[in-house]
């Protein structure tokens, strides 16, 4: 420390000078944390396993919706300005791929527009980068939409920016807020204008070069970061950083008072305090370090604040000796009273009880926290739009959505097949529908979208039955003409009868021949109609009716001979001739008949052997004639809910419940298990089955997190526990200190839980605030504990009463402490107007925990515990 001092004006500078190259040249740390996302999951996660085989297929779309509020029903002009804008939209160039217009078709209108027409969605698909997204979405706000109308852009592009911006938004307020609240908080506690800045040009240089510091890690080893990184540096740094500058302010003006130089007491501070500012700087180290053998990303962009303790440990060695040796006694002015140390009368008084009656403290906290925990219901929530309120127009533009159109139609579940053969055909489709029907027997399901279901409910026209029925309606008409023709015959029959009996033997031989090709036909169409009667055996209906043609065909041939043979045999055999041709157009007319109704019955008995020898029909009851592939209608579908060259489909699925609920996510669950419970049948069987959306991502999120949590919080308490042993030299003090920081974790937690769920109605803990929360509460706190045992330590050495050095610890520490907490408690509590509602969860935690660790478990329970345990609390070190 001596060399520090010797040489304190050549390290200032230097440290300046590297903190402003650093800044200068870094990368940009907020950019970078838009970069990285807003989720950060693994590949193997189905939300992004689907986003990936949406991308290899190169469909890689979003789709955002602009969402018209009308305050009455849709009109004509509205619809034509509508339309107007899905072309000017249209022509916009990238991001833009397509445009829905909702009125293209009574089934899009039934989709997009509210039964109340008070609420049209117009559906944008896009595909580029979050940036050119948000830059077509505010074109659109400023120019496409006309300025009286009210109209919302939203979607996961838009809400993920919103979020994102903010989260920047909010860590601007943050930092002013810090700033000016230390300064406050310290002007206070020190009485002296100089004072508090000291902390905050220390603090501000460590947060200047650790922000570099992490940006340059981000750059070049692809060091883990999230919209938390910077807004934890700024709390932390800041929060941490002024305890510590208060720890050895606070020291120092202990030394002071007791008549050494300012060199001396330099010394002395960094020995003794500085002793206890490492120990603590190396449990917070550790504790934020060893969060980066955590899988989750966003759980490991935490770990960069342990490069800013790091950096803050260098510059409290390096810049604070500068200004005590520079500013000497005038550090603390204006204040007399600033240079003489008081002691904490509150924790004198609590001593009283915590080391004289410790069995009566243990229960006084009990008292406080035992029934908070007991109220813990560890209700979470994954609902980002909470994250911004309803403030920004994405948010208000999925309400309105909500409220026209239902809670989950805002943000349907994707399920993406991805088969190796294609499954847009028609053996295939039967058996994608198989799968639909199988969701849409889930309870919680609100409907499903597809390619056999466009607007949520089945296409009767796939159904088999329907198709049998729709064949069997066209008989009665079939029978009808058979009937009519049937008669023609007869009558024609008739008429060669009498012209039989006028004409001469010779023709009349030839006339009976006639007769009996009609005979023949006659009968065989009699053998038709009654099998069409009976509606079955379309086979030999279809044979009959050839040959009826067959024989009419013969019997129009012989009479146009037997015509052309009388016209030349004068008038009478021209008025014979005549009446032949008339009958013979009689039987030209009854063969096209027979031609048309064998031709549509040729058309049913193809389709039903179709279906007859279709393996997917025959198990699932539908049937796609290769007439309905073709359509235009059909092949929108195929283009709407297909991708790569056919082999993938996907499936939309509409849920009850808020697409970001925990109910929508056991919805998915059971939708997940259901569909791994069944043995799919055709390309299907080995198809991946991936599920795309908020709440596939939530899920994904929720399952990812858990497992996290619970391995990252063990190696961070097993780290803790070792730095704790050999810095208190005990394996008995880390026990009961963790413990002691666990009871105020789960109590905060809880009181944070009463606050926002059964105050304020939220669903729930956002689900990243108890991992932070823990991880703040903790790292942070331990360093209370150790500065109280370690001034308990040096108190209790020389032979000195464990009780007299208990003591002696909590009224020289307890100013300290319950400074330090109170102004990190307002650092954290600058984040409460950041208007991001972890933020302000997890600050709300970390106050409540701070507060109630300082105030109340500290001072109570950690002397109790050591009272009662006496030397056993070196276990099995002895004391020193």
């Amino acid at each position: 420390m001596g060399k520090v001092i010797k040489f304190r004006w050549y390290i200032l500078i230097g440290i300046i000078a590297l903190t402003g190259a650093l800044f200068v040249l870094s990368p940009n740390l907020t950019e970078q944390a838009e970069e990285a996302g807003t989720f950060q999951l693994s590949n193997d996660a189905d939300s992004q396993r689907a986003a990936e085989i949406l991308e290899e297929a190169g469909s890689t779309s979003d789709t955002i919706s602009i969402v018209f509020a009308l305050e009455s029903e849709l009109n004509e002009d509205q619809r034509s300005s509508i339309e107007n804008m899905v072309d000017e939209i249209d022509s916009y160039g990238a991001p833009v791929e397509e445009v829905v217009n909702p009125f293209e078709s009574d089934e899009l209108e039934s989709q997009f527009v509210s039964e109340d027409e008070q609420t049209v969605l117009l559906p944008i698909q896009v595909d580029g980068e979050e940036v050119a997204i948000n830059e077509l979405a505010e074109h659109i706000r400023a120019d496409i939409i006309p300025n009286e109308w009210t109209a919302y852009v939203t979607g996961e592009p838009i809400i993920n920016h919103e979020v994102n911006e903010s989260a920047q938004e909010g860590l601007e307020r943050t930092e002013i807020i810090t700033v000016v609240l230390i300064f406050g908080l310290l002007l206070a506690v020190f009485r002296s204008i100089v004072t508090p800045l000291v902390p905050l040009v220390a603090v501000g240089l460590t947060y200047l070069m650790s922000q570099s510091v992490v940006a340059f890690f981000i750059d070049w080893f692809g060091f883990p970061v999230s919209n938390y990184t910077q807004i934890f540096l700024v709390a932390v740094l800041f929060g941490i950083g002024t305890d510590y500058c208060i720890l050895l302010l606070s020291r120092y003006k202990e030394e002071l008072t007791l008549g050494k130089s300012v060199n001396d007491a330099i010394i002395e501070t960094y020995r003794t305090a500085g002793k206890t500012l490492v120990a603590s700087a190396i449990s917070g180290f550790i504790a934020f370090m060893v969060i980066i053998f955590a899988d989750f990303p966003i759980y490991k962009s935490a770990a960069g604040v342990a490069i800013g303790i790091a950096i803050l440990l260098l510059v409290l060695f390096t810049v604070m000796p500068f200004f005590m040796a520079v500013l000497k006694d005038k550090l603390f002015w204006p204040s007399k009273k600033a240079a003489k140390h008081s002691d904490s009368k509150l924790w004198a008084w609590m001593s009283k009880v915590s080391v004289v009656r410790p069995i009566f403290s243990i229960f006084i906290v009990a008292i406080i926290t035992v029934p908070l925990l007991l109220m813990y219901e560890e209700d979470l929530s994954f609902n980002m739009v909470d994250e911004i309120g309803d403030g920004y127009g994405s948010v208000q533009g999925l309400e309105r959505i909500e409220e026209a159109f239902g809670t989950g139609d805002s943000l349907p579940i994707e399920i993406v097949l991805n088969g190796e053969e294609e499954l847009a055909t028609s053996e295939e489709i039967p058996y994608v529908e198989q799968v639909v029907s199988k969701v849409a027997s889930v309870e919680g399901v609100k409907s499903v979208r597809t390619i056999t279901r466009p607007d949520g409910n089945l296409l009767e026209d796939l159904k088999v039955d329907e198709q049998y029925e729709q064949i069997e309606e066209n008989f009665p008409e079939a029978r009808e003409g058979l009937s009519g023709v049937s008669g023609g015959i007869s009558s024609i029959q008739q008429n060669l009868g009498e012209l039989t009996s006028q004409a001469g033997p010779q023709m009349s031989e030839e006339l009976v021949n006639i007769q009996n090709d009609l005979a023949t036909a006659f009968n065989r169409l009699n053998e038709a109609e009654s099998l069409l009667n009976q509606a079955e055996d379309l086979p030999s209906t279809v044979t009959r009716l050839s040959e009826v043609e067959d024989q009419l065909d013969t019997a129009e041939s012989d009479m146009e001979e037997l015509q052309s043979q009388l016209s030349q045999q004068g008038s009478q055999g021209e008025a014979l001739a005549e009446a032949l041709g008339q009958m013979s157009g009689g039987i030209e007319e009854s063969r096209l008949g027979i031609e048309e109704i064998r031709s549509g019955l040729e058309d049913a008995e193809e389709m039903v052997t179709s279906i007859e020898e279709s393996e997917a029909a025959q198990s699932t009851g539908l049937y796609v004639p290769e007439e309905v592939l073709e359509e235009e209608s059909f092949s929108r579908l195929v283009d709407q809910y297909t991708f790569g060259e056919g082999n993938g489909m996907t499936v939309e699925v509409v849920l009850e419940d808020d697409p970001y609920s925990v109910e929508a996510m056991d919805t998915l669950e059971e939708i997940k298990a259901q569909l791994d419970s069944e043995d799919l049948s055709g390309a299907l069987s080995d198809a991946e089955i991936a599920y795309s959306g908020v709440t596939s991502i939530n899920h994904d999120l929720d399952e990812i997190s858990s497992d996290d949590y619970t391995r990252t919080i063990i190696i961070m308490l097993s780290s803790l526990f070792v730095v704790l042993l050999f810095l208190l030299r005990s394996v008995v003090m880390p026990i009961y200190m963790i413990g002691s920081l666990l009871l105020t974790y789960f109590a905060s937690v809880s009181a944070a839980e009463l606050i926002f769920v059964n105050l304020l109605g939220y669903d729930g803990i956002s689900w990243a605030v108890p991992f932070f929360g823990f991880v703040m509460l903790i790292a942070l706190g331990v360093d209370y504990s150790i500065f109280l045992l370690e001034r308990y330590n040096e108190e209790a050495t020389n032979g000195v009463r464990l009780q007299f050095a208990m003591k002696k610890a909590m009224a020289k520490m307890g100013t300290v402490i319950i400074t330090a907490s109170i102004i990190l408690a307002g650092t954290f509590g600058a984040m409460l107007p950041s208007g991001v509602l972890s933020l302000i969860q997890i600050a709300t935690i970390v106050i409540t925990g701070l507060l109630m660790y300082g105030l109340i478990v500290l001072p109570l329970f950690i002397p109790a515990v050591t009272m009662l345990l006496g030397k056993v609390a070196w276990f099995p070190f002895k004391k020193k």
